[in-house]
């Protein structure tokens, strides 16, 4: 009989030439631009939390945590083995302990509960470079909270288990769960962003209570412990709290059809369900739902901001880790001129996307005692979703090619990141709804551009800066055709932000790499174009700092 020995290692297996792997670092202790961010826009007192929970976020355990929530996808459970219907939806354990880790830290309270909306930004912007997934329904958890705050019964009863800095996967009734997390379920087949085309029912019972009957075509996190939703009563949209259980402690007559097999995101889930005589409780007044879930989109929004700047950096992080260990025809690539071209490129438009959604975040902050404050964070939430996640995909792509082949593979971080890109430019409003948008609180509200000019301030002085406001200002008397302009004029907008915070807070070399290749028409259509003479090197030093 043959016996066989180990070959402990193939001839040709000797490995070279290799990156290590880029595990159990500091997410935020390496973010120079978020740890000034956050100094500059007032959640200094969050920075010793934000240490602790950036290694978290970097630590091996969870980035493969990120890696098995994707690898195993939610599982929806029907029945139960009794032929019951139960509409569950089964996480890998992962899921559960990423959920644990971000609700813990207070992601979804810690605006709400003596910290910040830069903290919260701050926090969530860690954790999604880690998973985005999970983050879905914490951002749902945090911007229904000042919905809810605004009718006493619910605030009084669901807010304090909303509000706690915890996790409770358990399916059980409100009353005894640990801790709530709140989803939403708005589009409709027929409609789509277009809710006024919603065709669910409401049937009022009571002078609060409702019975809903219709089919919603997407649901965010529907193992959520309650919904805010949108149906039709007599006097037209109406907002509507829908808890997965019935005041009598039966399920809630909430069907879950199918899950969406999804480009990305696939830790979370989303899906199709059925109202069927569903128990509801109105929110705000009949007739009034678009403005009742305004507050909460407008908080939605912000992470979706916040998420693309997230989706960016740890782009540009993977790719900046390669090139500094990896070398082809004679020295290692980031010692290439052309790639530090590259990499610096993406350096920039990260950091920008930064330096924006924290001033957003700001202007959150003080929106609750500044009017300018809510009116300025109201139309600057929209440019900043619109033109960040528009920059997201083409820069997840470029940091994919630093890496070659190795990029492309699953094994590698970057096919997930790529995926996830787009996402958060189609959830709450894609490209045209934004920017439509932004034409409307600009009619509405004149004072938004004066606000917005506030804010470029003494930027203007540089030509540059003054040559794109003239732009702002001839496309906004050009009534005839400002919707068909719309995006170049939101596009405009959002450079002159950046612009101008480049400007006041980054270094001068980031600044003016920045303001010359976005505003003064030297740069190109894809990353790596910045002009000659650009100190690249400096650029990502300031961006990465481990490298050699």
């Amino acid at each position: 009989m043959a016996t066989y020995s180990p070959i402990t290692q193939l001839p040709t297996h000797a490995v070279s030439n290799q990156p290590p792997p880029l595990e159990n670092i500091n997410l935020f202790e390496l973010d120079n631009a978020l740890i000034e961010g956050l100094q500059r826009e007032g959640a200094a007192a969050a920075r010793d939390t934000l240490a602790v929970f950036g290694a978290q976020v970097g630590s091996e355990e969870i980035l493969k945590a990120g890696e098995l929530a994707n690898r195993f996808p939610p599982q929806l459970k029907t029945f139960n083995r009794f032929g019951q219907r139960i509409d569950e939806v089964e996480f890998h354990p992962a899921y559960h302990g990423l959920m644990q880790l971000g609700l813990s830290a207070g992601i979804h309270s810690m605006a709400w509960s003596g910290g910040s909306h830069v903290a919260h930004a701050a926090s969530e912007y860690l954790l999604v470079q880690s998973e985005a997934g999970v983050c879905c329904p914490m951002t749902m958890t945090y911007a229904a909270i000042p919905v809810l705050g605004r009718h006493a019964d619910l605030a009084n009863t669901w807010l304090p288990k909303i509000l706690a800095n915890d996790y409770d996967a358990a399916v059980l009734p409100f009353s005894e769960k640990s801790a709530l997390t709140i989803g939403m379920a708005m589009t409709e087949k027929q409609g789509g962003s277009d809710v006024r085309a919603n065709t669910t029912r409401a049937q009022k019972i009571s002078a609060s209570e409702y019975r809903l009957t219709g089919h919603k075509w997407f649901c965010s996190a529907p193992m959520s412990d309650a919904f805010l939703t949108l149906a039709q009563t007599e006097r037209g949209l109406t907002c509507f709290f829908v808890p997965r259980w019935q005041p009598d402690n039966t399920r809630d007559h909430f069907f879950i059809q199918r899950l969406k097999d999804k480009l990305s995101n696939r830790a979370n889930a989303s899906a199709e369900i059925e109202y069927s005589n569903t128990f509801a409780q109105l929110l705000g007044e009949e007739g009034h739902g678009v403005k009742t879930i305004l507050e909460m989109v407008h908080h939605t929004r912000l992470d979706t901001c916040l998420a693309a700047a997230a989706l960016m950096r740890q782009a540009f992080v993977q790719a900046a880790h390669h090139a500094n260990y990896r070398s082809a025809f004679g020295k290692r690539l980031i010692e290439q001129p052309l790639m530090q071209n590259v990499l610096a490129d993406m350096a920039l438009e990260s950091e920008a996307a930064l330096l924006l959604t924290l001033r957003i975040a700001r202007a959150y902050d003080e929106a609750a005692h500044d009017a300018d404050a809510a009116q300025f964070a109201r139309i600057a939430v929209a440019i900043g979703k619109y033109w960040v996640n528009k920059r997201t995909p083409n820069l997840v792509y470029e940091a994919m090619e630093c890496l070659g082949g190795n990029g492309y593979v699953e094994e590698s971080l970057l096919p997930r990141l790529y995926r996830e890109a787009p996402l958060n430019s189609i959830w709450e409003g894609s490209g045209n709804v934004i920017c439509l948008d932004v034409l409307r609180a600009l009619a509405r509200e004149p004072n938004s551009l004066t606000l917005l000019l506030a804010e470029i301030g003494v930027a203007v002085q540089d030509v540059r800066i003054a040559r794109a406001v003239d732009t702002v200002k001839k496309l906004l008397t050009k009534t005839a055709a400002l919707e068909n302009q719309a995006r170049r004029l939101v596009e405009t907008l959002a450079l002159l932000l950046q612009s101008s915070l480049m400007l006041r807070y980054a270094p001068t070399i980031n600044a003016e790499a920045f303001i010359e290749s976005r505003l003064n028409g030297v740069g190109g259509f894809a990353y790596g174009v910045l002009p000659a003479g650009t100190a690249c090197r400096e650029i990502l030093q300031r961006a990465w700092p481990r490298l050699n």
